[in-house]
C-alpha cells in the first residue's frame, strides 16, 4: 500500500525543483551532481548498509528508511529511484518517523499535525475522530514494542486510520439501528419490529422470529417502564435494554413451553389412571404448582379424574390447541399433537374443552389438600375433641340434677323431717354399738392410728422430696429466672424511682466498689493516654522540623543557604519514636531532679501540680494570660503548653475543660477586642485560630477526611475536568489550541482585555461549559458538606454556638443573618476551606512522598472553594467578575442550605449536658488526672505567670497567689532535672528543656485535711455518703433513720470488721497514681462508731441546709442512686475511651510512618546532593571566607515609619499622628535562624522594643487571606507588601 500511495504522489512533470531539505549533499546544483547523488542512494540501499543510505535524517530511524526503501526499489521496473521518487519517499518516511517520536513521548498535538498533513500522505483522515485516531495508534505502538518493533510503518499506520473509521462507521449503523427498532415500536407492527431487530447492523443476539410477538410486548413494556421512571414520555430504549428485552423473552418462551408441557403432562398422568405418575406430574417445577401432598396422591388422581370426566360429557370439541396465561400477562398458545407453542393466536382459534388447566388443577390440589390438613388437624386435637363431648354431657348430667334437685327442695320440710328421724335412730344405734367396741379395744385403736399417720407423713415428705429431686434443674431456671426478675425491677426502680427504697439501694450499693477490671482498664486507660500524648508531640516535632526542611531545601535551591546548613539540619531531623519520648519522661531519681526523693523536691513537685490543676479547671487564669503576651508569643504558648496542659483532649474530662476555656477566652476577646462584627472576619482572632488548629488537627482530621475524601478524590481522578472561568485564559488556550492543530500562528491578539476576550463566540461557549461543570462538581461538595452536621467535631459547633451568642450578647441590634455569615465564616471557611484548597496538606487524600497534585487539579479545587466561599458569606460576583453573573442565583439558593447547616451546626447541648460534668466528678473519680509536659514549658508557663499575675488575678486572696508564693522563684532547667549547670550559650539546655516529665493533677483547696474538712460543706457530705454506704451494707433497716436508730450486733461488726480488712488489702495493691491524696473516709472506725460519725455530720449538714430531717434524710440516699448511676456511665464512657484512643492511637502512628517515609525522601534527596558535590568538588569549592562575605551582605534595614507608609507596608500606628512617623525607625536584620528576622522599634532614637518575625508565619497569614496584621501591638502592617519587601531586601526576589 504504501508503494503504491507512493507512486500516486509523485510529481506528474520534471518540473518540480524543491531540494530535498534533510539530504543537504542531494541538493541538485547541477544536473550531473544531482544524478551522482541518486546513484549514490541508490546504491547504498542495495548495498543494505543503513548509515550510509541516510547519513543525516533522522540516524535513529535508519532501519526504517533502509527497510522502505529497499521495497520501494525492488518494486521499480528498473530496479533505481529517481530523484523525485526519492524525495516523497523520504518526506514520508521522515513524517512516519516523527509519527514513532510523538507516540513514544505521548506528545499528541505533534501527533496530530503529523497524521493530518499532507506531507504523511494518509487517506481518509477525519479531523472529529482525532483523539480515536490517536489512542489506536498509542495501543499499537505499545503492541509494537512488546513484539520488538521500534517503529510503526506507514501501511500500519494507514491501516489503522481505516480500522478507526470502520470502527465508528459500524457504531453509527447501529445506533440508526436501534433508531428503527423503536421506530417500529412505535408503528405497531410486531413483523416490522421482528425485522428491525434481524438487521445486522444492530447486532442483536439470539432473536427468533417465532417469538416476534413477544418480542413487540416485552420491548413495548421495557419502554413504557423507561418512560414512567425518567418521567419522559418520549424516552426511547438503548442497545443494553433492547438486548435484555429479547434475552427475557426468549427465556419466557422457554418456560411458557416448560409450563404447557408440565400441564400436558398432568392431563396425560390422570388418563391413564396411575397416581404416582400423576403425583409426580403435579410436583413438576414447571407446572409452577404449590401446596401438593405426597399423603393426598389418590384423592388428587380421584378428584382431578372426576373433573376430566365432568369436562368430557359435553363431548370433545376435537381442538388440539390450549391457551394458557403465563406470567407477566402474556397468553401463550400450545398446541397438543406437536409439543410446539406460540405467543400469536393461531386462526380459527378454538380452545381444547377436555383439557384441565392449571386454574382446574391447583383447585384440586388446594382443596384435597386443605381436606387433609383439616383432618390432621382433628386428629391432633382428639383429645380436646373428647374434652369438649365430655364437658357437653357434664352439663346434660347437671341440669337433670338441678331438676331432681329443685323438686326435693320443693319437698325439703317433709324430707327433712323424716331424715332426721330415721337418721336419729340409726346414728344412735351405731354410736352405742361403736362406744362399746371401742371401750372393749381402746389400746389397739390408738397403736394402729399413730402407725398411719406415721406412714402418711413419711409418704408425703419422701414424695415431695423426691419430686423436687426430679426437678432440681426447673426449680434452679425458675429461682434464677425469678431472681432475675426482681434484679430488673429494683435496678428500674433504683433508675426510674424518684425515691428509691433502701432495700434497693442497698443491693446495688457494691457497685460503687473498684474492681480488680476497674483498676486494669485505668492502667490501660493510663497508658494509652500517654501513648497518644507522646505521638502527638513526636508527631508535632517531625512535622515541624519536616516544614523547617522544606524552607530550608527551597533556600538552598534559590541559594539562599548552604548544602553544610541543610545537612546540619538534617542530622537533627531524626525519626523519633516512642521509646525515646518514654525515656525523656523517666527522669532517673537519683540525680536530684524534680521527682528525687528527698522532701524539698516532693514539695517542689507537688507545688506544681497543684499549680497546674488549678489552670487546668479554671480557664479564666489562661484567658488572660493568652491576651497579655504579644501574638506571636500567645500562638507558640497556645501550640505547646495549652494543648499539652488538656493532654491533646485525650479524654472526656479534658475535652470538657479544653472547650471551657475556649469558651471564656474567646468571649473574652470579644468583649475586649472586638468593636465592630466584621473585626471577626477580616482579622485573625487567637481563640479562633486556636480552636480550628485543635479541630483540624490529630482530633478533627479524621473528620474532615470523612466529609471532604470521596469528593475530593471524584474530582481529582476526573481527568478531563479543566475549570477555567477567566475569559483571558479562556482565549489563550483557545488561540494556543488552534495553532496547535493548523500548525500557522494565528491572526488574532494574544494579549486582550476580558471585555476583548467575552467578545468572541468560542469564549462564552467554552465560559457557559466551565461553568455548568463547576456548579455541578460545586453542588457534589455542598451536598457533601451540609449533610455532615454530626460529623463535625462537637469543639467546632460548641465554639460556633459560643461565638454566636457571644457576638449577639454584644451586638444586639445584628441580624440573624450576620452572625449566621460569622459562624460561616469559622466552620466553612477557617476550617473547612484550606482542606478543599489543599487537600494533601491536610491529609484528605494520600500522596506519596515527593508527589503533589497538578496545576489542573489545584485550579479546580480552588475554583470550587471560591464558589463555596461566596456561597457560605452570600457574596454575589459584581465588577470584575461580572460574566460570572448567571451563577449569581446559584450563589443565592446555596447559601439557604448554607444558612440551614450552620443553624443545626449550632444547635448543640451544653458542656455539662454533653460530658455529664459537674463540681463532684474529680471527688469520686478513681484516676487522678496526669498531664505530660516538658521542663521548658514548666518553666515558661512559671515565667509568665509571675510576670502577668496581677493582670490574671488581681484580687490578693486568689489561690494563684499563694501557689505562685509557694514555688517561689523560677528554677533552671538543670536543677529541674537535676544536673549540673551549663553555660547560657550550651546547646544541651535546649535538649534539657525538651524533657519531659508526668504530673499526677490535685486539687489544694477542694482536697482539705481533717482539721478543714467540717467546715467545706461539699467534702462533708462527700464523707457521710461514703460513711452510709459503708454503714447500710451491714445493718438492715427501711430507712436511714431506722438503721442510725438501731444498735449493730456482734454478728454484724464482725462482718463489717472482715469487709473492711479486705479493702485495705485492695488499697494495698491499688496502683500509686490512683490512690486518693489523702483518704476521705477513716476505716479504723467501728461500725457503731462511723454511725455516730454520721449522726454528727448529718447535724452540721442540716444547719448548713444540704440535708432535711422531715424527709428521714431520703435526699442522701438519692444522692447515693444517683452516684450508682453514674459510675456505671463512667464506666461505660471508659470503655468507649480505651476503643477511640486505641484508634487515634492507630492514626497517629500511621501519620508518624507517613512522615518517616518523608524524612528518608529527604535524606535521599541530601545524599544526591551530598554526591554530586564529592564529584564536582574542584568546580564547587569556595574560599573559607566566602559565606561569610555573602551573609555579611544581608546587613539591617533601617525604615522610618514614614517611608514605609509611602510604601503601603505600614498602614498606621495607634495613638500617633501621621505627620511624627518621620521619628520612628524600624530597623529589620536577619537572625541567626533561616527565616526569622528581629524588628527593633525606635522613637526619637530610644529603644522601645524588639520582637521577632517569622517569614513563614507571614506565609501562614497570606495563605489563610489575611491582609492585615498587628506588631508591637499598635503598629497595623500590611502582610502582602511587608512579604513584598523582605523578599526585595534579602531574598533577592
Amino acid at each position: 500500500r504504501f508503494s503504491l500511495f507512493f507512486t500516486s504522489q509523485l510529481p506528474q512533470g520534471l518540473g518540480y525543483t524543491s531540494p530535498l531539505p534533510l539530504f543537504p549533499y542531494i541538493q541538485p546544483l547541477t544536473d550531473s551532481i544531482l544524478l551522482q547523488a541518486v546513484e549514490r542512494i541508490n546504491a547504498a540501499v542495495r548495498a543494505g548498509v543503513p548509515e550510509n543510505t541516510l547519513p543525516e535524517v533522522y540516524p535513529s530511524a535508519a532501519d526504517l528508511y533502509q527497510r522502505e526503501l529497499t521495497s520501494l526499489q525492488q518494486q521499480s521496473p528498473d530496479g533505481s529511484l529517481s530523484h523525485p521518487e526519492l524525495l516523497v519517499a523520504v518526506e514520508m518516511l521522515s513524517s512516519v518517523v516523527l509519527i514513532n517520536r510523538a507516540l513514544d513521548v505521548g506528545d499528541r498535538n505533534s501527533m496530530w499535525r503529523q497524521l493530518a498533513s499532507a506531507v504523511t500522505g494518509l487517506s481518509n483522515v477525519e479531523d472529529e475522530y482525532a483523539q480515536r485516531y490517536m489512542d489506536e495508534l498509542m495501543r499499537l505502538k505499545a503492541v509494537a514494542r512488546e513484539e520488538g518493533s521500534d517503529y510503526l510503518t506507514w501501511n500500519d499506520i494507514q491501516a489503522c486510520v481505516d480500522q478507526v473509521n470502520l470502527t465508528i462507521q459500524e457504531e453509527h449503523e447501529r445506533i440508526v439501528a436501534i433508531g428503527q427498532i423503536n421506530e417500529a415500536l412505535d408503528g405497531g407492527d410486531p413483523q416490522n419490529t421482528l425485522e428491525a431487530l434481524l438487521h445486522s447492523a444492530a447486532k442483536l443476539t439470539d432473536v427468533d422470529p417465532s417469538v416476534a410477538q413477544h418480542y413487540y410486548d416485552k420491548l413495548l413494556e421495557a419502554r413504557r417502564e423507561k418512560a414512567h421512571e425518567t418521567e419522559d414520555p418520549s424516552a426511547v430504549l438503548w442497545l443494553d435494554e433492547i438486548q435484555n428485552a429479547v434475552l427475557m423473552s426468549n427465556k419466557d418462551t422457554q418456560e411458557a413451553l416448560q409450563f404447557s408441557q408440565a400441564i400436558q403432562a398432568i392431563n396425560r398422568a390422570v388418563d391413564s389412571g396411575e397416581a404416582p405418575k400423576t403425583l409426580a406430574a403435579l410436583r413438576s417445577p414447571g407446572a409452577g404448582l404449590y401446596g401438593v401432598t405426597p399423603e393426598c396422591v389418590q384423592n388428587y388422581q380421584d378428584d382431578l379424574a372426576k373433573i376430566k370426566q365432568d369436562k368430557t360429557q359435553d363431548g370433545d370439541n376435537g381442538s388440539d390447541w390450549m391457551k394458557h396465561w403465563v406470567k407477566g400477562g402474556h397468553n401463550y398458545y400450545y398446541n397438543l399433537k406437536t409439543g410446539e407453542g406460540s405467543w400469536t393466536e393461531p386462526a380459527d382459534f378454538l380452545q381444547n374443552n377436555t383439557q384441565l388447566n392449571k386454574e382446574d388443577i391447583q383447585s384440586v390440589v388446594s382443596g384435597v389438600t386443605t381436606t387433609y390438613n383439616r383432618e390432621q388437624l382433628w386428629l391432633a386435637n382428639e383429645s380436646l375433641i373428647a374434652k369438649l363431648q365430655a364437658g357437653c354431657r357434664g352439663y346434660l348430667v347437671r341440669k337433670g340434677l338441678k331438676e331432681r334437685k329443685d323438686f326435693l327442695k320443693s319437698q325439703d320440710p317433709a324430707i327433712t323431717t323424716i331424715q332426721a328421724h330415721f337418721r336419729g335412730y340409726k346414728q344412735r344405734k351405731v354410736y352405742i354399738k361403736r362406744k362399746e367396741y371401742l371401750n372393749d379395744h381402746s389400746e389397739d385403736a390408738v397403736k394402729i392410728q399413730s402407725m398411719v399417720r406415721m406412714h402418711q407423713a413419711r409418704k408425703k415428705y419422701r414424695d415431695r422430696l423426691k419430686h423436687f429431686k426430679d426437678h432440681i434443674n426447673d426449680v434452679v431456671k425458675i429461682q434464677a429466672f425469678i431472681r432475675a426478675n426482681k434484679a430488673r425491677d429494683d435496678y428500674k426502680t433504683l433508675i426510674n424511682a424518684d425515691d428509691p427504697p433502701m432495700a434497693v439501694v442497698r443491693k446495688f450499693v457494691h457497685l460503687l466498689d473498684h474492681s480488680d477490671q476497674d483498676f486494669q482498664e485505668e492502667l490501660d486507660l493510663m497508658r494509652l493516654r500517654e501513648e497518644v500524648v507522646t505521638n502527638i508531640r513526636s508527631n508535632q516535632q517531625l512535622e515541624n522540623d519536616l516544614n523547617l526542611m522544606d524552607i530550608k531545601i527551597g533556600l538552598l535551591v534559590k541559594n539562599k543557604i548552604t548544602l553544610q546548613e541543610v545537612v546540619s539540619h538534617s542530622n537533627k531531623l531524626t525519626k523519633k519514636n516512642k521509646g525515646e519520648l518514654s525515656n525523656l519522661m523517666m527522669m532517673n531519681k537519683q540525680r536530684g531532679g524534680l521527682k528525687a526523693l528527698s522532701k524539698e523536691k516532693r514539695l517542689k513537685l507537688e507545688a506544681y501540680q497543684y499549680l497546674f490543676y488549678l489552670l487546668q479547671t479554671n480557664p479564666t487564669y489562661l484567658a488572660k494570660l493568652i491576651f497579655q503576651m504579644p501574638q506571636n508569643k500567645s500562638t507558640k504558648f497556645m501550640d505547646s503548653v495549652i494543648f499539652t496542659l488538656y493532654n491533646y483532649a485525650s479524654n472526656q474530662r479534658e475535652e470538657y475543660l479544653l472547650l471551657k476555656l475556649f469558651k471564656t477566652a474567646l468571649q473574652e476577646e470579644i468583649k475586649s477586642k472586638v468593636d465592630q462584627i466584621q473585626e471577626i472576619v477580616t482579622g485573625n482572632p487567637t481563640v479562633i485560630k486556636m480552636v480550628v488548629s485543635f479541630n483540624r488537627g490529630a482530633r478533627g482530621q479524621n473528620a474532615l477526611r470523612q466529609i471532604l475524601a470521596p469528593v475530593v478524590k471524584e474530582i481529582m481522578d476526573d481527568k478531563t475536568l479543566n475549570i477555567k472561568t477567566d475569559p483571558v485564559d479562556i482565549y489563550k488556550s483557545w488561540v494556543n489550541q488552534m495553532e496547535t492543530q493548523t500548525g500557522e500562528a494565528s491572526k488574532l491578539p494574544y494579549e486582550v482585555t476580558p471585555e476583548q476576550a467575552m467578545s468572541h463566540e468560542e469564549v462564552r461557549t467554552r465560559l457557559e461549559a466551565s461553568i455548568k461543570n463547576m456548579r455541578t462538581v460545586t453542588d457534589k461538595f455542598l451536598s457533601a458538606i451540609i449533610v455532615s452536621v454530626d460529623k463535625i467535631p462537637y469543639g467546632m459547633r460548641f465554639t460556633s454556638k459560643v461565638l454566636k451568642d457571644t457576638l449577639h450578647e454584644k451586638f444586639p441590634d445584628a441580624t440573624e443573618d450576620e452572625l449566621l455569615k460569622i459562624v460561616g465564616n469559622l466552620l466553612y471557611y477557617r476550617y473547612m476551606n484550606p482542606a478543599i484548597v489543599a487537600p494533601d496538606a491536610f491529609d484528605i487524600i494520600d500522596l506519596s512522598a515527593g508527589g503533589q497534585l497538578t496545576t489542573d487539579q489545584r485550579r479546580n479545587l480552588g475554583s470550587i472553594a471560591k464558589m463555596l466561599q461566596h456561597a457560605a458569606s452570600n457574596k454575589m460576583f459584581l465588577g470584575d467578575n461580572a460574566h460570572l453573573n448567571p451563577i449569581n442565583e446559584y450563589l443565592s439558593s446555596s447559601y439557604q442550605k448554607f444558612r440551614r447547616f450552620f443553624l443545626a451546626a449550632c444547635d448543640v447541648p451544653s458542656l455539662e449536658d454533653k460530658f455529664n460534668v459537674d463540681q463532684y466528678s474529680d471527688l469520686v473519680t478513681l484516676q487522678k488526672p496526669v498531664i505530660y509536659i516538658s521542663i521548658g514549658e514548666v518553666i515558661n508557663t512559671h515565667t509568665l505567670l509571675l510576670d502577668h499575675q496581677d493582670a490574671i488575678a488581681s484580687e490578693h486572696n486568689d489561690p494563684i497567689h499563694e501557689l505562685l508564693e509557694d514555688l517561689g522563684e523560677v528554677p533552671t532547667i538543670e536543677s529541674l532535672i537535676g544536673e549540673n549547670p551549663l553555660p547560657p550559650g550550651d546547646p544541651n539546655r535546649e535538649t534539657m528543656g525538651k524533657t519531659e516529665v508526668s504530673l499526677t493533677l490535685a486539687n489544694k483547696f477542694d482536697v482539705p485535711g481533717e482539721a478543714n474538712a467540717e467546715m467545706d460543706a461539699r467534702t462533708l457530705l462527700l464523707n457521710t455518703k461514703r460513711l452510709i454506704v459503708d454503714v447500710i451494707r451491714f445493718q438492715p433497716g427501711e430507712t436511714l433513720t431506722e438503721i442510725l436508730e438501731g444498735a449493730a450486733n456482734p454478728e454484724q461488726e464482725v462482718e463489717y470488721q472482715r469487709a473492711m480488712q479486705r479493702r485495705a488489702i485492695r488499697d494495698a495493691k491499688t496502683p500509686e497514681k490512683m490512690k486518693q491524696a489523702k483518704p476521705v473516709v477513716d476505716d479504723s472506725l467501728t461500725l457503731q462508731g462511723k454511725k455516730d460519725k454520721i449522726r454528727s455530720n448529718l447535724q452540721r449538714l442540716a444547719e448548713l441546709g444540704k440535708v432535711h430531717p422531715e424527709n428521714r434524710y431520703q435526699d442522701l440516699i438519692n444522692d447515693i442512686a444517683k452516684d450508682i448511676r453514674n459510675q456505671r456511665r463512667y464506666r461505660q464512657r471508659r470503655k468507649a475511651e480505651l476503643v477511640k484512643l486505641q484508634q487515634t492511637n492507630a492514626a497517629l502512628n500511621s501519620k508518624t510512618a507517613f512522615y518517616n517515609v518523608q524524612i528518608d525522601y529527604y535524606n535521599q534527596y541530601i545524599k544526591t546532593c551530598m554526591d554530586n558535590l564529592a564529584s564536582n568538588k574542584g568546580k564547587l569549592s569556595k574560599k573559607p571566607g566566602d559565606t561569610k562575605a555573602k551573609k555579611s551582605k544581608q546587613v539591617s534595614q533601617k525604615y522610618t515609619a514614614a517611608r514605609l507608609h509611602e510604601k503601603g507596608v505600614l498602614i498606621e500606628i495607634e495613638d500617633l499622628q501621621t505627620n511624627q512617623f518621620k521619628n520612628v525607625i524600624f530597623e529589620i536584620s536577619p537572625s541567626e535562624a533561616v527565616g526569622v528576622f528581629d524588628v527593633k522599634a525606635k522613637f526619637m532614637g530610644v529603644h522601645l522594643e524588639t520582637l521577632q518575625l517569622e517569614y513563614q508565619d507571614l506565609l501562614q497569614l497570606q495563605y489563610e487571606g489575611v491582609a492585615v496584621m498587628k506588631l508591637f501591638d499598635r503598629a497595623t502592617i500590611n502582610v502582602n507588601l511587608l512579604i513584598f519587601l523582605l523578599n526585595k531586601k534579602f531574598y533577592g526576589k
